[in-house]
């Protein structure tokens, strides 16, 4: 069984608007266009909120069930994603930089849903 938590659901939803809004911008623009910026810049912010408050609860006492070098080491990669991309768009101009962008967003889900998994691995079925 996968805890659902609001992180995860909020991280879900922020990783599909950035992943549909780069699709979109792939298909009717030739250059990255505002929305999928600031969608990709969104999911970094939420990015950093979950690393502060994944620092704040282990402080707090609530330890990560798996490897904590392995939880940190995918965060501070996810946390090294978007911004890659936002440059990489911003200074590509094309279609495909739109692409990176919705790209940045599926890894992203992907590493966050690793992470909960590492965090809550005395739970998983």
């Amino acid at each position: 069984m996968f805890v659902l938590n609001g992180f995860f659901i909020a991280g879900t939803i922020i990783c599909a608007l950035a992943v549909l809004l780069g699709l979109i911008a792939t298909v009717i623009r030739r250059y990255p266009d505002d929305w999928a910026l600031v969608a990709t810049a969104g999911t970094e912010l939420f990015l950093i909120v979950y690393a502060v408050a994944a620092g704040i609860r282990q402080v707090g006492g609530e330890m990560v069930l798996g490897e904590p070098w392995e939880f940190w080491g995918y965060l501070l990669t996810a946390l090294i994603m978007p911004p890659i991309a936002f440059f990489w768009a911003v200074s590509d101009k094309s279609r495909w930089a739109n692409t990176v962008l919705a790209v940045s967003g599926a890894i992203t889900f992907v590493m966050l849903f690793r992470m909960e998994q590492i965090w809550h691995v005395g739970v998983i079925a």
